[in-house]
C-alpha cells in the first residue's frame, strides 16, 4: 500500500493535482478506496518505468557505438603507421660492381644510394656513379624481388578495395546518400584490372633483363678465369679483401655484401672464394690478435710512463691521479677503467716495495753509524744506557735512529759485540801465551839436554883419567878409588833428576789451576749472557701481546663490517687515540690481524645467515629469488654490503646441505643391515626397472632418505653404488679371523 501511495503521489505530481492521503480516524473508520482510479495508477507507473528502461538502454547502445567506432579508429591508425613503417623498410639491394655503392629500393617505391663500407646514404646520385649506363639501366630496370613485392602489395590492396566495410553496409542501410556514392566505386574495377597488365608485363621483361646481366656477368668471369692463373687471381682476391675492411671475427655472409660489389668478386669459384676467405679469415685473426697485443702492451707502456712523469708515491690514490691526468691521451689509452685501477695498483705497490727496501737500507745503515758512534765514544760494555745516551744525544748519527727503542736495542747489542771481541783478543793472547811458553819450555829441554851430555863427557874423562892413575898405583887401590867415584855420579845424578821432577810438577799444577779459572769465568759469562738475553726476549714479547691486544680491541670497537678494505679502515682508526698504543706492530702485522677481524667477522654472519635459512626452513630447490624477498622481511637477516655476495653464499649452504643429505645417506646405507652383498643377486629376478625397488621402501620412512627426494635420480644412483659395491666385495670375513679379507665373488 505505501508503495502505491507512492506512485500515485508522483502522478498527481506530474497532472499538477495536490495529492490525497488516506488517513485512520481514531474511532478506526477506513476511507473507501477507487479500484479503477488505482489501476490506472499501476499502469501509468508501469509505462514510466519502460519508458525510463528504453531511454537507458538506448543511451547505453550509443555509448557502445561510440566506444567501437573510437577502438577502430585507433586500429586504423596503427595499421596505417605499420604501413608507412614497412613503406620505408627497404626492400632490395643492388650493388653497383667496381664501386662500394649499393642501390636500394624501399616499400615505398623510392631509391636511394648506399655504401656499406662508410655506412652512409644519399637520394641524390654520388659523384662517383654520375654518368654510367649500368646504374641508369639498374635503376629503370629493378630487380625481380622489388616487382613481385609490389604485386602481392597490388594484389591484397584490389579485394579490400571492392569489398566493403561492415560499417559501411550499415551505413548504406540508413541512408541512401552513400549508395548513390558507392556505385562509381563499383564501375572503376574494370579500370584498374585494365591499367594492372601493362606493370606484370614490365616486371617479367625487368626479371629477365636482370637474368641476363648476371649470366654476361658470370660468362665474363668464367672467360678471365681460364686466362688469369689461380695463384694471380687468389693474390688479387685477398688483395679486395684487404681493402674491402673483411673483419676477421665475421661470417662469410654478412661479409659478402662488403664484397659482391667489386669486379674482383668472380674471379673465383664459389668453393675457392670460401677456401680463400676461410684461409684470409685465420691469418687476419692473428694478425690483428698480435696487433692489438702490442697496441695494449705500449697503451701499458705509455700508462706506466705516465705514472712516472706524475711522481707517484706510496700513499698515492687513484681518484687524485685520474683527477689530474685524466685527459691526457695516455691515461684515455686504457679503455677498462678496471685495467687503469689494476695498473695503478701495481705500480703503487712496487713503489712500496721500494720504499719497504729504501727504508731498511737506511736502517742499517743508521744501526752501523750508530755502533761506530759508541765505539769512536769509548763506551765500555759495562756502561748503563742511560749513561751512555748522555755522551751521544747531540750526535747526528744518534738521531738518525727511528725510536728510542730502537737505540737502546743498538746499544745491548753493542755490548754483545765488544765483549765478544774482549773474550777474542783474550783467547788470542792466552793462545799466544802458551805458545810462547812451550816454546821456553822446549828450549829449556835442549839446554838441559846439552848440559846432561856435557857433564856425561866430563864424567868420561874423569873416569878415563882416573883409569889411568889407577893402573899406574895397582889393582886394589884402583878398585876402590873407582867404587867411590862411581856411587858419587850416581849421587849427583838422582839429585838432579829429582829437582827437575819437583819443577815440572809445580808447572803443570799452576797451568791446571789456570785454566780451570778461565774455564769457570767462560761458564759464568755464558750463563749471564744466556740470562740477560732471554730477560730481553721476554720483555719484548710481553710487549708486542699488549700490543696486539690493543689493537684487537680497537678492531672490535670500531670495525663492525666484514667488507671494508684496509685503507679505509686505517683512516678510521688512525683518529682514534688507541692506535699509538701499537706502534710496536709493523704495517704487516696490523695487516694481518686486520683480516683476521674481517674473516671472524664473514664467518659469524655466514653462521647467521645459515642459520636464519635453517629456521625459516628453506625448500633445497628454493630459487634465490624467493629466498631473498623473504629475507628481506625479516629483521634479524644479516646486511651485505653485495647481492652478489649474499647469494654466494645462499648457494653455498645449498650445495653444503646438499653433500651433508648425500654423507646421512650413505650412513643411513651402512646401518641398514638388510642390506647386504646378497641384495643385488636376490633382486635381478625383479621384472623392469624396479630392481631395487625393495630397498628404497625399507628407507623410505626414514628422515635422511627423505632429504634428497627433490634428486631422486642420484639418491637412486647412490643407492645402486652401494649396493653394487657391496655385491663386488662379496661375504664379509668371520668375526674370528685374524686379519680382514674379503672374499672377491666370482
Amino acid at each position: 500500500m505505501k508503495e502505491l501511495e507512492e506512485l500515485q503521489a508522483k502522478i498527481a505530481e506530474e497532472k499538477g493535482e495536490k495529492p490525497e492521503k488516506d488517513k485512520m480516524d481514531i474511532d478506526g473508520k477506513v476511507e473507501v478506496i477507487d479500484v479503477e482510479a488505482h489501476a490506472e495508477a499501476v499502469a501509468a507507473a508501469e509505462a514510466e518505468r519502460v519508458r525510463l528502461q528504453q531511454e537507458r538502454d538506448i543511451a547505453d547502445r550509443e555509448a557502445a557505438e561510440r566506444e567501437a567506432a573510437e577502438q577502430e579508429k585507433k586500429e586504423k591508425e596503427e595499421k596505417e603507421k605499420e604501413k608507412a613503417k614497412r613503406k620505408n623498410k627497404p626492400i632490395s639491394i643492388m650493388p653497383i660492381s667496381g664501386t662500394p655503392w649499393c642501390l636500394v629500393w624501399s616499400g615505398d617505391g623510392r631509391v636511394f644510394f648506399y655504401n656499406p663500407t662508410a655506412h652512409t646514404s644519399f637520394w641524390e646520385r654520388p659523384e662517383q656513379l654520375v654518368g654510367r649506363a649500368d646504374v641508369d639501366r639498374a635503376m629503370a630496370c629493378p630487380p625481380a624481388a622489388v616487382t613481385q613485392y609490389f604485386q602481392r602489395k597490388e594484389a591484397t590492396a584490389t579485394p579490400t578495395a571492392t569489398k566493403p566495410a561492415n560499417g559501411d553496409l550499415k551505413r548504406s542501410a540508413d541512408s541512401s546518400s552513400e549508395d548513390s556514392d558507392a556505385e562509381p566505386a563499383k564501375k572503376a574495377k574494370p579500370e584498374e584490372a585494365a591499367s594492372k597488365k601493362p606493370a606484370s608485363t614490365t616486371s617479367s621483361s625487368l626479371i629477365d633483363a636482370g637474368k641476363e646481366a648476371r649470366i654476361e656477368a658470370e660468362a665474363r668471369a668464367a672467360r678471365q678465369r681460364a686466362l688469369v692463373p689461380l695463384e694471380q687471381r687468389v693474390r688479387v682476391f685477398r688483395q679486395m679483401l684487404q681493402e674491402r675492411d673483411v673483419s676477421a671475427f665475421s661470417t662469410w655472409e654478412k661479409e659478402l655484401k662488403k664484397i659482391v660489389c667489386d669486379c674482383r668478386y668472380l674471379l673465383l669459384t664459389s668453393e675457392e672464394r670460401k677456401q680463400v676467405y676461410n684461409k684470409y679469415v685465420r691469418e687476419r685473426a692473428e694478425e690483428e690478435r698480435k696487433e692489438k697485443k702490442n697496441k695494449l702492451q705500449q697503451k701499458k707502456n705509455a700508462f706506466k710512463q705516465l705514472m712516472e712523469e706524475a711522481k707517484l708515491h706510496s700513499k698515492s690514490s687513484f681518484n687524485e691521479f685520474s683527477s689530474k691526468h685524466g685527459r691526457d691521451e695516455r691515461f684515455k689509452g686504457i679503455d677498462k677503467p678496471r685495467d687503469r685501477l689494476a695498473y695503478f695498483t701495481e705500480h703503487v705497490a712496487e713503489l712500496r716495495k721500494r720504499d719497504k727496501d729504501d727504508k731498511e737500507r737506511r736502517r742499517e745503515q743508521a744501526k752501523t753509524d750508530f755502533i761506530a758512534l759508541l765505539k769512536e765514544k769509548a763506551i765500555d760494555r759495562h756502561a748503563r744506557w742511560a749513561d751512555a745516551k748522555k755522551k751521544v744525544d747531540s750526535e747526528a748519527r744518534y738521531k738518525a735512529v727511528e725510536s728510542s727503542t730502537l737505540r737502546e736495542d743498538y746499544f745491548r747489542e753493542y755490548c754483545k759485540i765488544v765483549k765478544e771481541e774482549r773474550k777474542k783478543d783474550k783467547d788470542q793472547k792466552e793462545k799466544e801465551r802458551d805458545r810462547s811458553s812451550s816454546k821456553k819450555e822446549k828450549k829449556d829441554k835442549e839446554r838441559d839436554k846439552d848440559k846432561d851430555k856435557e857433564k856425561d863427557k866430563d864424567d868420561k874423562r874423569d873416569k878415563d883419567g882416573k883409569k889411568e892413575k889407577k893402573k899406574e898405583k895397582g889393582s886394589e887401590p884402583e878398585a876402590a878409588t873407582g867404587s867411590e867415584a862411581e856411587a858419587e855420579a850416581d849421587a849427583d845424578a838422582e839429585a838432579g833428576a829429582g829437582s827437575d821432577a819437583e819443577s815440572e810438577a809445580a808447572r803443570e799444577r799452576a797451568a791446571r789451576a789456570q785454566a780451570s779459572i778461565k774455564e769457570r769465568e767462560r761458564e759464568v759469562q755464558r750463563a749471564l749472557a744466556t740470562s740477560l738475553r732471554d730477560r730481553d726476549k721476554e720483555r719484548e714479547y710481553h710487549k708486542r701481546d699488549e700490543a696486539v691486544q690493543h689493537f684487537n680491541a680497537l678492531l672490535a670497537d670500531l670495525v663492525r663490517n666484514p667488507d671494508l678494505a684496509w685503507r679505509e679502515a686505517k683512516k678510521q682508526l688512525k683518529k682514534d687515540h688507541r692506535y699509538a698504543a701499537a706502534d710496536l706492530l709493523t704495517k704487516e702485522d696490523k695487516e694481518r690481524l686486520f683480516a683476521s677481524h674481517t674473516s671472524t667477522l664473514a664467518t659469524r654472519r655466514r653462521d647467521k645467515l645459515r642459520a636464519l635459512l635453517t629456521e625459516l626452513g628453506v625448500a633445497p630447490t628454493a630459487h634465490w629469488r624467493d629466498v631473498r624477498a623473504r629475507l628481506r622481511a625479516e629483521p634479524t637477516a644479516p646486511v651485505y654490503t653485495s647481492a652478489d655476495k649474499m647469494e654466494r653464499e645462499f648457494r653455498d649452504f645449498q650445495r653444503d646441505r646438499q653433500s651433508a643429505a648425500k654423507t646421512a645417506l650413505r650412513q643411513l646405507l651402512q646401518e641398514t643391515r638388510s642390506i647386504t652383498h646378497k641384495t643385488l643377486a636376490s633382486m635381478k629376478d625383479v621384472a623392469g626397472g624396479e630392481q631395487l625397488q625393495p630397498v628404497h621402501d625399507m628407507l623410505k620412512h626414514d628422515a635422511r632418505y627423505l632429504a634428497l627426494d627433490h634428486m631422486a635420480e642420484e639418491r637412486a644412483s647412490i643407492v645402486q653404488q652401494y649396493v653394487t659395491e657391496l655385491a663386488h666385495k662379496g661375504p664379509p670375513p668371520p668375526p674370528t679371523a685374524t686379519e680382514p679379507q674379503r672374499r672377491s665373488k666370482q
